[in-house]
């Protein structure tokens, strides 16, 4: 009987042992992808910055329709991308790099960063690997606030990447108009990684319209999308452009409002909402005189959006406004954001349960690689500022909200300082930006993470920009000065008199050597 059982049992191991040598295989092949990654994107660190922004945008897209078996992997795509940028830019360059002052904004950068190292370590957790993934929630995308400043060259580099990155948007609102109007379980609208179940939809007149994703995984990756494009787009209307830049602005804003209607979330539309009102209060706070002006460039736009609105996508109205109207949850969801933190804090005391404790991949790390569940969280959370609490506890909330609070601080002077009008009110938008969303989720939410600490950056960039452009201003200033003014009193003083002059001088030597 044994005998007869040594086949089944042979295959069994043969069966295994392949299993086993296709997984080796596969990590040595994911490994061996991960270093060209790496490397390739140490070779060149601007433009591999550059790539992380454009990666933030396809990374959706990838994980949904394009390869659904890699989803891991590339979700994880744009932070090998940045460590070869690190490498490069703080390790291997010899080019000079921005200098790290000691200021206040410095202090409260380290003190968090030592206060996350602590929590990562933390017993309850259960797994210091799940600390370590948190870290990279918290940390992973601070440096960039030190090399974005050497990123651009001058205001019309940054310009023109602007402009171009923001043209993105046109084709992703394209393809959010053609979800919202196909079945919610079409493969248009697939979940990352390639799900189409429990689709979030809106309902109008008994039809369900899909809540828009865009080319992101999820409905709140593109909600951050929609609120930063926004946010950068407006600075354009108010700023000198030819006639199809102007055109190619309007129509991006349009396909942006109607996107944001057509995810249904409040919190985008809202956000949006004061944005333009803070944007544009302040532009008539700080000119006053201008204020006209501001409002006239800003009418056509909006009527031209309107009109579009209410003439081919009403639908996508009556979704919003039945979503906005159906429920009463926004007075205590904010609500929430301010108490929770307070209510939280009695668990721990002054400790918390680690980083990463409330971070959804905590959970399916711990799957994965089979490690010890942590200490029980006996309380639901959701908003970011009860998450921050439990996890850092608060000592560390307060680094963390004090850090977030002195980083709006600095956009606010960096505002008030600057004289260049675009670089002005980039730094208004950024500013709003960030005043908005200061309770919204960063820690948790990966796009907003990259954005937020890339538009940190510019805290730096947009004073060096304009120190530049003042630098050649008055070089430009100057060579003219020493044309004109080279021998005082003289011919040279006069270029058109000194031009008859020399014309004049040929002549009459030509007329004498003939003569």
């Amino acid at each position: 009987m044994l005998r007869n059982n040594l086949p089944a049992a042979s295959g069994l191991w043969d069966a295994a042992t392949l299993n086993k040598e296709n997984y080796t295989v596969k990590l040595l092949i994911g490994l061996l992808t991960v270093i060209v990654i790496i490397y390739c994107s140490s070779l060149n660190w601007r433009r591999s910055i550059k790539a992380v922004l454009f990666i933030l945008v396809i990374e959706g897209a990838l994980r949904k329709w394009v390869l659904p078996q890699a989803s891991d992997m590339i979700y994880f795509l744009k932070d090998f991308v940045l460590l070869g940028a690190y490498l490069k830019y703080y390790i291997f360059s010899n080019e000079r790099k921005f200098s790290i002052k000691n200021n206040m904004l410095t202090i409260l950068i380290f003190l968090i960063t030592g206060w996350c190292l602590l929590q990562a370590f933390n017993p309850s957790l259960g797994s210091p690997i799940i600390g370590i993934f948190g870290l990279k929630s918290y940390l992973w995308y601070i440096p960039l606030i030190w090399m974005v400043p050497n990123l651009f060259q001058s205001e019309d580099d940054l310009y023109r990447f602007l402009r171009l990155y923001l043209l993105l948007a046109i084709p992703v609102g394209v393809l959010g108009i053609v979800q919202f109007f196909s079945p919610p379980l079409s493969p248009i609208n697939l979940y990352a990684p390639g799900e189409v179940t429990d689709v979030a939809t809106l309902l109008v007149g008994g039809v369900a319209f899909a809540r828009i994703t865009g080319t992101f995984s999820y409905l709140d990756g593109y909600a951050v999308y929609l609120i930063v494009c926004f946010g950068l787009l407006l600075p354009f209307l108010f700023i000198r452009q030819s006639k199809w830049w102007w055109l190619i602005t309007v129509a991006n804003l349009l396909l942006i409002t109607i996107n944001s209607l057509m995810t249904g979330s409040r919190s985008v539309v809202f956000a949006s909402a004061l944005f333009l009102l803070g944007y544009l209060g302040f532009k008539g706070f700080t000119h006053p005189s201008r204020m006209f002006r501001s409002l006239s460039q800003f009418f056509l736009p909006a009527l031209i959006i309107s009109i579009a609105l209410f003439t081919w996508f009403q639908p996508a109205i009556d979704a919003f406004w039945l979503r906005t109207t159906s429920t009463q949850d926004i007075p205590a969801r904010i609500a929430n954001t301010i108490t929770q933190p307070f209510e939280f804090s009695q668990y721990k005391d002054f400790d918390g349960y680690g980083a990463g404790a409330t971070h959804p991949g905590g959970q399916a790390l711990r799957s994965a690689l089979n490690l010890p569940n942590g200490e029980d969280i006996p309380v639901y959370y959701e908003e970011e500022p009860g998450r921050v609490v439990l996890e850092l506890g608060p000592i560390g909330f307060v680094f963390w909200y004090g850090l977030r609070i002195r980083i709006l601080i600095e956009l606010w002077r960096v505002f008030w300082k600057l004289k260049r009008p675009f670089l002005r009110q980039l730094a208004l938008a950024i500013f709003l930006i960030q005043a908005i969303q200061l309770n919204d989720h960063l820690v948790f939410h990966h796009t907003f993470s990259m954005y937020y600490w890339f538009l940190t950056g510019f805290i730096f960039l947009l004073p060096r920009l304009e120190k530049i452009e003042t630098w050649r201003q008055n070089q430009q200033n100057l060579q003219q000065n020493v044309i004109f003014t080279y021998f005082p009193g003289s011919f040279y003083k006069y270029p058109n008199i000194l031009l008859i002059y020399i014309i004049g001088s040929s002549l009459v030597s030509c007329f004498y050597y003939l003569g």
